[in-house]
């Protein structure tokens, strides 16, 4: 069993900076997680996991830059109708490859107000290189004709700007991304944390922006239980009651993304002993 993975769920513009804002609290209390041996990222994860795994930036200016002016950055919305859709796919899905090849069909029938050229080019931007970084980075995204979850890595053939692209593809909002011979939606899709896997790690740090499951999807709290059960010491962290009011009620909207960040550095002071406890020898 090798030792430290970090997992890195979905969960918009709102979810990376409050992310960002965990580790970097997490961090300056001495608990730098940018050093685990694995890094999972799952849409606003990826962004966040490819930031982190770089090493170009630290997390001071990681968070730095969530505290920022967001006015060069295009924010998204889930209308009525797709949201409807939305409901009527987990309801009637049994397993997430279903409700993936669901949320396939309603991201291709889709006409989103940006080209796919237009989003890739905004998530270079948040990327400090187009390089993969040559560390464990696992960027997730789901097959939008089979509903099939596909971990990128750097020795898939897949750029990581293509990679992430693809994990942050929310289906009715964002363009579906094209890579691999294949046309990808949102990681998210398959579960918001996709924990599973970092199967075989020692030691497991989660941190989910979203907590959700269903019948057909598992939850970060299930997906974390059985990794418990393989021997695995874990710690799942999700947001407290200040970031979720922090967080509004869009979770792409660029306007909560500083106050999602702060509100994951206030947070980040609950979960140190916890976090460290999984971590110490």
């Amino acid at each position: 069993m090798t030792d430290t993975a970090l997992v890195l769920g979905s969960g918009g513009v709102t979810g990376s900076a409050w992310e960002t804002g965990i580790l970097h609290g997490l961090a300056e209390a001495g608990t730098d997680l940018a050093t685990a041996d694995l890094i999972v990222g799952s849409s606003a994860g990826a962004v966040v996991g490819a930031q982190l795994a770089s090493g170009l930036l630290g997390l001071p200016e990681l968070y730095a830059r969530q505290l920022a002016d967001p006015h060069d950055m295009r924010g998204g919305k889930l209308g009525a109708r797709t949201l409807l859709r939305y409901t009527g796919a987990v309801l009637s899905a049994r397993t997430p490859e279903a409700y993936g090849r669901k949320l396939g069909r309603l991201a291709q029938d889709a006409r989103p107000g940006v080209t796919a050229g237009e989003r890739r080019a905004a998530i270079a931007r948040l990327l400090p290189s187009p390089e993969w970084p040559g560390r464990a980075l696992l960027v997730t995204a789901v097959d939008a004709t089979t509903g099939e979850l596909r971990a990128f890595a750097e020795d898939g053939g897949v750029p990581l700007v293509d990679a992430v692209t693809a994990s942050c593809a929310v289906p009715g909002v964002w363009p579906v991304a094209r890579c691999a011979g294949r046309t990808w939606i949102d990681g998210g899709v398959h579960s918001t944390a996709n924990a599973q896997l970092a199967a075989g790690y020692r030691r497991v740090v989660v941190i989910a922006p979203s907590a959700a499951g269903s019948r057909a999807l598992a939850s970060p709290r299930s997906q974390v239980a059985g990794l418990a059960e393989q021997g695995a010491r874990t710690v799942l962290i999700t947001p407290d009651a200040a970031a979720q009011k922090a967080f509004g009620r869009n979770p792409l909207d660029p306007g909560h993304r500083a106050a999602a960040a702060r509100a994951g550095l206030a947070q980040a002071a609950a979960h140190t002993d916890a976090v460290a406890a999984v971590l110490g020898d």
